[in-house]
């Protein structure tokens, strides 16, 4: 059986020529495993808003999505940043698709809603249809994924790129699901913890020692985990070994989240 892992690229990591040079590397080193990548991109939706005299709004960490908002975000996840990261991967001698959860119905959502709350375009993934990303992996491709998904009309909905990550690497029966982001790892008292369960990674959550969007990054692992994915990887872009690393068990500085 053909390992197959899961990338959720987030913040700044893997970003700039070099980055984008050794995760191509990474990525052609490491035989026969098959890639997937999932992209978010806040800070340049941020930007954009901005941009456009758009005010930003978020609700228990989640950004508010207006109808005049979610053309301005689709535009910079689907379009800008999915292309980018793909060209760039090309560059270096990997063969990419450009995908996103609207790609034959990828991903099917409905409104979320939380606390009473509503978030306006930002949605809930409620079905998952992998042929899009089978055929790419199939052909030898790497599926670079915009979480920009759909309702069943077929609007567009602005979705957590974690939690777009989750379904995906569940769906597919990921061996591992890596989130590649601006810190190191879980930290518990200063220092980064290498492993954690379930079960402890709540009772951290449940004290405050993990806080802040750690909080969402974790409730995704944990819905991957929940859902057949063996091991979830939470780390920072180490260069080229990043991905041996994880291969052979041994997730760097990272942590390591298990059911």
């Amino acid at each position: 059986m053909i390992s197959r892992i899961l990338i959720k690229i987030g913040g700044r990591a893997c970003e700039g020529e070099q980055g984008f040079k050794q995760l191509a590397t990474a990525i052609k080193s490491i035989g026969q495993m098959e890639i997937v990548i999932v992209h978010g991109g806040g800070t340049e939706i941020s930007q954009a808003l901005k941009n456009a005299k758009h005010k930003t709004q978020f609700i228990d960490g989640i950004r508010v999505t207006r109808a005049d908002d979610i053309k301005i975000i689709e535009t910079v996840l689907s379009k800008k940043i999915n292309h980018r990261i793909a060209s760039k991967l090309e560059k270096y001698g990997v063969p990419c698709s450009c995908l996103s959860g609207r790609s034959k119905r990828l991903l099917v959502v409905e409104p979320l809603t939380r606390h009473g709350q509503d978030f306006g375009y930002v949605g809930k993934i409620k079905q998952v249809n992998t042929e899009v990303v089978l055929e790419s992996l199939n052909a030898g491709q790497v599926p670079v994924v915009s979480p920009i998904s759909a309702n069943q009309e077929g609007q567009s909905y602005n979705v957590n790129a974690d939690s777009a990550a989750a379904a995906i690497a569940a769906a597919i029966q990921c061996t591992d699901l890596v989130f590649v982001t601006d810190v190191p790892g879980v930290l518990v008292d200063g220092e980064i913890r290498p492993s954690l369960s379930i079960q402890q990674s709540q009772v951290l959550i449940a004290d405050g020692i993990i806080k802040g969007g750690m909080v969402a990054k974790m409730e995704s692992a944990f819905e991957a985990l929940n859902r057949g994915v063996p091991q979830v990887h939470i780390i920072q872009w180490q260069g080229v070994q990043t991905l041996h690393d994880i291969i052979k068990g041994q997730s760097g500085s990272g942590t390591t989240v298990t059911p």
